[in-house]
C-alpha cells in the first residue's frame, strides 16, 4: 500500500487524532524568511502546518497528493489547498519565500523533490521540514501498550520511515541546502489512553498491520486491555521531539 493511499483510508480521522505543532516552531520558521509574502506547504494533509503558517505569511499554498485530505484540510482566509504531487507542481519559478514540509519528506522521491524546490523557490528562500516519530510518556502506559504495538508493527513500517526516525540526517535525504542549525522544539501535551490508541490508529504501520488478520485481532485486544486498565486515569503527558532539517535555498 503506497504512502498517499495510506493516509487518505480515513482523512478526517487523521485530522482529528494528529497533533498540533508547537507555535514557536512556525515564529522560529517565519523568523528565518527573508520576506513572508508566499509559503508552499507541501504534502499538506489535513492543513495542520499550512494552518501554523497563515498567520505569519501573506499567503500560503498547501498541497497534497491525496485529494482526500485536502478534502479534510483546516480552512483558513489566506490558504489555498490544491491536490498536486510534491515532485511536480503548477507554480511559477521563483514563487515561494519559504517551502515547508510537515512529517511528510521521508515519503517523497526526494532528487525529484529538491529540483522542484529549487525551481519554485525565490533565490535566498528558506526551506524546512520536520517531522516527530516516538514521545516520552508514562512508564505503565509504555509497558503495558506501546512498547507491545511497537513490537506488533516492526515487520510493517516502510524502510522510509528510518529517514525521520534517524532525525533526518543531510547524508540520508542528499539535503542540497545550506543547512541551518534548529533550536530544539518538541509537542507537548495530555492525553488518556483513547486519545493515544487514536492517535497509533494513524500511523501507517498500524494501517498496514490492519490488514492481516492475526495482527489485527492482537491490536485489537491490547487496545481492549490497555482501555481497561487505563481509563481511569485520565490524561497524561506526552513529550514529542521534533526532528529538523532546515536550509537556505541558493
Amino acid at each position: 500500500m503506497d504512502a498517499a493511499r495510506t493516509f487518505a483510508l480515513d482523512s478526517a480521522g487523521y485530522a482529528r487524532n494528529r497533533p498540533s505543532y508547537p507555535a514557536e516552531l512556525f515564529a522560529w520558521i517565519a523568523s528565518a524568511c527573508r520576506a513572508r509574502r508566499a509559503a508552499w506547504d507541501c504534502a499538506t494533509g489535513n492543513g495542520q502546518a499550512a494552518l501554523g503558517l497563515a498567520p505569519h505569511f501573506e499567503r500560503v499554498e498547501a498541497t497534497d497528493v491525496s485529494a482526500e485530505q485536502i478534502g479534510a484540510g483546516f480552512a483558513a482566509p489566506n490558504v489555498r489547498y490544491s491536490a498536486q504531487p510534491a515532485e511536480r507542481t503548477d507554480f511559477a519559478d521563483a514563487a515561494f519565500d519559504l517551502v515547508a514540509v510537515a512529517q511528510a519528506l521521508h515519503w517523497f522521491d526526494l532528487p525529484r523533490f529538491w529540483a522542484e524546490v529549487g525551481r519554485v523557490a525565490k533565490p535566498g528562500a528558506f526551506f524546512c521540514a520536520w517531522g516527530y516519530a516516538w514521545f516520552d510518556l508514562d512508564a505503565e502506559v509504555r509497558a503495558h501498550f506501546l512498547d507491545p504495538l511497537l513490537a506488533l508493527f516492526e515487520p510493517y513500517w516502510a524502510p522510509e520511515n528510518r529517514l525521520l526516525w534517524d532525525g533526518y540526517r543531510s547524508e540520508d535525504i542528499g539535503f542540497p541546502f545550506a543547512r541551518v542549525a534548529a533550536p530544539p522544539f518538541a509537542i507537548r501535551l495530555e492525553w488518556d489512553i483513547a486519545a493515544l490508541a487514536a492517535h497509533v490508529r494513524t500511523w501507517s504501520a498500524c494501517r498496514r498491520a490492519m490488514a492481516d488478520p492475526a495482527a489485527a485481532a492482537a491490536i485489537a485486544a491490547l487496545g481492549a486491555d490497555a482501555l481497561e486498565r487505563f481509563a481511569a486515569r485520565g490524561p497524561f503527558p506526552l513529550e514529542m521531539p521534533i526532528a529538523i532539517a532546515a536550509g537556505r535555498i541558493g
